[in-house]
């Protein structure tokens, strides 16, 4: 007989097969499509804002998303894996040391802005370089050396005519 645990483990693994979720933390700003029903039609909603906390447990996974909305702080709590959400994109990664940012609640301006964070993308490190990229920097580089070699050892024509 299975547990709970493996019928929500099963779910789970089944929900993000047909969805694309990304990987996203706290200080990440996200946008959220939302499904809302309107008498019998559908359309998607968009929320963005700061990921202030996210909630880590199978099938029942949430994440907190906190934005200024006319100058009032408005905050949603979305099931990760609920039929509510529609697409949850990231738009930014945000370097925080906190799982849980509810002290952003009480700050605003310069005092609630969170640094981003760099990440580096594949192929961009110097030791990851190809090594046709390498050879042509070599050469635009030999290049110039002989063409300063050049300048220095052309004889300065002094003209012996005084005026």
């Amino acid at each position: 007989m299975k547990t709970i645990e493996e019928i929500n483990q099963h779910n789970v693994k089944k929900i993000l097969s047909e969805k694309n979720i990304p990987e996203f933390f706290p200080g990440d700003i996200v946008k959220v499509g939302v499904r809302i029903t309107e008498g019998k039609k559908d359309r998607i909603q968009y929320f963005e804002g700061l990921c202030i906390a996210r909630k880590n447990r199978d099938i029942n996974s949430s994440f907190t998303v906190r934005k200024i909305s006319f100058g009032e702080g408005v905050e949603r709590t979305f099931p990760l894996y609920g039929p509510v959400i529609d697409t949850i994109t990231l738009i930014r990664s945000g370097k925080v040391r906190r799982a849980k940012l509810y002290y952003l609640r009480d700050r605003t301006g310069k005092s609630a802005r969170i640094a981003e964070k760099i990440r580096k993308k594949i192929g961009t490190d110097v030791d990851a370089k190809p090594e046709a990229v390498i050879k042509k920097n070599l050469a635009t580089v030999k290049a110039k050396a002989e063409t300063k070699v050049e300048a220095q050892t052309e004889p300065k024509i002094e003209s012996s005519e005084k005026k």
